[in-house]
This record gives C-alpha cells, sequence and structure tokens, in this order.
C-alpha cells in the first residue's frame, strides 16, 4: 500500500510536451492493524501549505495494481494517478481537534459518594443502614456516604496511584445516586457542603489528582424547583417550554387516572421522578452553561462527564464545550456514549467518550469467553481505527461501573481472570479507569448490588498490593502508554500480543488458553510467569 500526494496546486511541466502537470510524491504505508473485515494502513505527511490531495496505490495478493480514489476503484495508471483524488482543500486549523495532555496520562478512579465511606455521621440521612460491605443494597437504601469520607481517604487512593478522581453526582437530589437533581448549584446535605467539597478539590490538587464531576444535563430531578413550576402552573409556567410534555393537564405520574401511572412526558428512559430537559431551549441552554462554568471558575474542577450525553442536543454541546475551554484552558470533556461516537468528537464537543464498546470486548473474551482472542482482537482494532489518535488517548476505559456487574462477579469469581483483564485494560490506548473497590476485591451484580458499601478491611491486602502494582505500572510508563502507538495481534501459539512504542517498546502476552505456553521475557509486571512458561490467566509485560 503506498500513498500518492501532493499539493493540489503544485505542478511540474513535461520536458517533452510542456504540458504542467500535477506535481506529486509516492510514499510506503505501514500497516497498524486488522480488524474483521479491513486491514489499516498508516503514513505521516507534512504539507507546507496546509491543504493536500491524495489517493492510494493498492497490491492485491493476486498481484494486481489498482488505485483507490475518490471516484472509487480505477486501473494504476500515470494518467488516473493525475485525477480523481481525495482531497482536504485547506486545514483551518492544523490542530482542530486537541485533547489535553495531563489526560493522557491520568488513572482515573470512579467514586460513587453514597457508598465509598462515610466520614461524617452528623449528615447521615434519616434511616442510614449499617456500613455493611457484604449487604446487598436496594435501591432506596441510604449508607451515609459523604464527601469527608473521600478526605479522610486520599491518601489511600494516592498509595494505591491514582491521579484522577471520577465523581458521580454530588448535586442535591433525593435518590441515594443523585442523578435526580434538584438544585445543580448546591452539594447534596448528605454528602457535606460547598466549603467541604472545595477543601476536598485543593487537598486532590495538592496531591496531583484531577477531579471530574458527573453533569445530568439530559433530565432534571422531579422535585426540583423548574418541574414543581410546571405541575402547579401548567403550559402558563415559566419552564414548561423548558421540557418535553406531550399533554396537559399534568396529574402526578402514580396516579391511577393518568395513563395506568405512565407520564405524560419525556423522561430518561422510562423514569417518570426524571423529566426530560428540553436542551434545545436557549433557556435550557443558557441555564445549562452558567452550572457548567459555576463549578470550573468557584471550584476549578478540572473535567465534566456527562450523563446520556447522545439524547441531548448537539447546538448545546458545541455551546457546552466553547464555554468551558474559555473557563480552563485543557478542560477535559467525556461523554457518556453506549454506541460508535465520531459525530460528537470533531474538536467541538467532547473530548473523548465512556468506551463501552471496548469494555464489551474485553469482558467477552477475558471474563465470560464468549468470543474467540482472534474476534476480540480484530474487533478492538476496528474500535481503535475508528477514531483520531488524540481522541483515542483520552477514551474512558472501564471494566465496570456503577451501571454495570463488578469485573469480579462478570469474571464468575474468578480474581485471576479478573486481574488479567485489569492488566490488559491498562496496556491500552485511553485513560485507564478503576470502579472504587475493585482495588478491595468487592463483588456485587447489576445495579443496585454493585453499589455495596466500599470494603475498608481489605486496604493492604494482597488484592490491593496487586491491583496497586498495575495502576504504578501504567504511572511509571505514563508516557508511553499515554501516547504511544498500540498493535494488537494473536501469535502462533494463542496469546495475546501487545505492542505500544513510543518513548520506548512494550510487548505484553496475555494468555487466555487453556495450556501454560513456553516463554522467554524479561518482566516489568507478570502474573503466572515463572520464566520460562506463562500459565493460563497470566500475563508478562517487558519494556525496553
Amino acid at each position: 500500500m503506498s500513498l500518492i500526494y501532493g499539493d493540489p496546486y503544485m505542478t511540474v511541466t513535461d520536458a517533452a510536451t510542456t504540458t504542467p502537470t500535477w506535481k506529486y510524491s509516492v510514499a510506503d504505508m505501514v500497516k497498524v492493524g486488522e480488524g474483521q473485515t479491513d486491514d489499516y494502513w498508516s503514513l505521516r505527511v507534512k504539507m507546507p501549505y496546509h491543504r493536500i490531495q491524495y489517493q492510494f496505490a493498492v497490491e492485491g495478493s493476486d498481484g494486481q495494481h489498482v488505485l483507490l480514489s475518490d471516484r472509487g476503484i480505477r486501473a494504476d495508471t500515470a494518467e488516473n494517478r493525475l485525477k480523481n483524488n481525495f482531497r482536504v482543500p485547506y486545514f483551518q486549523e492544523v490542530d482542530r481537534v486537541k485533547t489535553p495532555d495531563w489526560a493522557k496520562t491520568t488513572v482515573w478512579y470512579q467514586i460513587f459518594p453514597e457508598r465509598f465511606a462515610n466520614g461524617d455521621q452528623s449528615n447521615d440521612p434519616q434511616g442510614v443502614k449499617p456500613w455493611n460491605p457484604e449487604d446487598h443494597p436496594g435501591r432506596e437504601d441510604f449508607y451515609g456516604g459523604d464527601l469527608q469520607g473521600v478526605l479522610d481517604h486520599l491518601d489511600d487512593l494516592q498509595r494505591l496511584g491514582i491521579n484522577g478522581l471520577y465523581f458521580c453526582p454530588i448535586f442535591k437530589a433525593s435518590s441515594n445516586h443523585k442523578y435526580d437533581t434538584i438544585d445543580y448549584f448546591d452539594i447534596d446535605p448528605d454528602f457535606g457542603d460547598k466549603d467541604l467539597f472545595e477543601r476536598l478539590v485543593n487537598e486532590a490538587h495538592r496531591r496531583g489528582m484531577k477531579v471530574m464531576l458527573d453533569a445530568v444535563f439530559n433530565h432534571i430531578g422531579y422535585q426540583s424547583l423548574q418541574w414543581q413550576d410546571v405541575l402547579k402552573n401548567g403550559d402558563s409556567s415559566r419552564f414548561a417550554s423548558w421540557f418535553h410534555i406531550n399533554s396537559y393537564p399534568l396529574t402526578p405520574f402514580n396516579d391511577p387516572s393518568n395513563n395506568g401511572g405512565n407520564p405524560q412526558y419525556d423522561t430518561f428512559a422510562f423514569e417518570p421522578h426524571m423529566p426530560k430537559l428540553n436542551t434545545a431551549n436557549p433557556d435550557v441552554q443558557d441555564y445549562l452553561l452558567e452550572i457548567a462554568t459555576y463549578w470550573i471558575k468557584t471550584f476549578d474542577i478540572d473535567a465534566w462527564r456527562l450523563d446520556v450525553a447522545n439524547e441531548v442536543d448537539h447546538h448545546f454541546w458545541r455551546r457546552f464545550y466553547q464555554a468551558t475551554q474559555q473557563c480552563k484552558k485543557d478542560f477535559l470533556v467525556i461523554g457518556e456514549v453506549w454506541h460508535s461516537s465520531q459525530p460528537w468528537l470533531n474538536g467541538d464537543q467532547f473530548s473523548g467518550v465512556m468506551n463501552y464498546a471496548f469494555t464489551e470486548q474485553v469482558e467477552e473474551h477475558f471474563l465470560t469467553s464468549q468470543q474467540t482472542a482472534q474476534n476480540m482482537v480484530e474487533l478492538l482494532t476496528d474500535q481503535l481505527m475508528m477514531y483520531r489518535q488524540q481522541n483515542a488517548q483520552v477514551m474512558l476505559n472501564t471494566l465496570d461501573s456503577h451501571d454495570t456487574a463488578r469485573i469480579l462477579t462478570v469474571a464468575g469469581g474468578d480474581e485471576k481472570r479478573a486481574l488479567q483483564a485489569l492488566a490488559f485494560i491498562f496496556t491500552q490506548t485511553g485513560m485507564p479507569c478503576i470502579y472504587y473497590g475493585t482495588e478491595m476485591g468487592m463483588s456485587g451484580d447489576n445495579d443496585p448490588d454493585c453499589r455495596k458499601p466500599m470494603d475498608w478491611s481489605q486496604l493492604g491486602q494482597p488484592i490491593w498490593q496487586k491491583v496497586h502494582e498495575i495502576v504504578q505500572f501504567r504511572r511509571d510508563y505514563a508516557q508511553l502508554l499515554g501516547t504511544g502507538s498500540t498493535r494488537l495481534s494473536v501469535n502462533s501459539t494463542g496469546l495475546i500480543k501487545v505492542e505500544r512504542v513510543g518513548s520506548a517498546h512494550l510487548t505484553a502476552y496475555f494468555n487466555t488458553t487453556n495450556n501454560a505456553v513456553p516463554l522467554s521475557m524479561e518482566p516489568k509486571l507478570a502474573q503466572g510467569y515463572d520464566g520460562e512458561n506463562l500459565a493460563p490467566k497470566g500475563f508478562v509485560i517487558e519494556v525496553i
């Protein structure tokens, strides 16, 4: 595969005919990955006048030579090389898609505040349950976790190697999860107050930790001032146009006369206590932008994670991105999108997204054996090549969260499989994220069972030490793993091979077969490796 390229206005005159023709160069491309149906080739070129036209010269496995151009596949002739090129007329901004450099070297830790630690019992909600990591929480249960609890354990998180704190919602709300916001400008009193939050952010920053908050802008809480005004005043409410209301008069969502309890308004999913905001409304946009910038300007947060981001107006996200970048250089914006996300990743909306497609492929091979190693590698390669490199470097790579079963449970309680999967995502392009309690070996089924109170009795125990080693490895080689190229493959013995090339050269092997495989490596990090053989569920990572 070769690239035929040049400036569209650069010509050379043929000596025989004195006719000017397009001047082009030819450069060989490098194969960088193999997906399910496509191979991927890459080449970096620099154009001095910020424009380019190009096409590809392809040699088939049968020896046939063709050109792939803007008009499709054509014969590779001298005439065809001069026309029908792809063209980028002018790079308006050479680095139009920018993502924060600091994020590429960050290891995130997701905190569900109500279940992380109870540092101040004086703000416990009524009916709080005893702190029991073996409990199976109900949807309405409270255990008393708060921001003081996070502040009390910052040193523990620092020892683990964490340098990014990702908080589930902390704003005033009626539920334990706080995704039903009542007041975006206030800390929920069950968690503390603004003075405490300011102290927490300052202490995190002092330890080199970034802070990311959860923005729930797709919907608002049933008890919010805005929605209560609509319930009271109907279509004469000044907030009526803030929502998607299908009929009046509104009745309580649990009123039997209301079509069996079905809401008369659009909601998040089918949650009647979370009415959906009309984010195309300029007044709603202005209100939400005031919130977004307030927490940056007042408390110096570093990032927003955007809940249900794919259901919010694109125009609003463009305004949101501009407003946050104007507040703070290199501010990070991560969207919650569970499917292909390119429309949001063109430099004007999000930096990256929660990489659920990545998560699913890893889990289906490493944790549940639902797909082969080869299939996983191909799908992950397709996923990696779907986005610009600068976006891929700040995708949020998780294995579990407050929305999903914990990795140890998905792995059937097999600690070695869970650790192998965790080590794998820490070698990949993107920002790794640990869900609270993973380092404690916590289990839990789908929501709400994945939200058990933190098991602090396991602090410093063997499972904690193993997770710490994985985190510390990522931190030790942050530059390489945050920005270097990635190549995935499966070798002849069935081992998954990861190569990262940048400031150094990393080679890692993961054994998901049923047999020990002979291997000679000088490991920086390993599991199940004795110097000669890599055991099933093992991994070994070498850096040169």
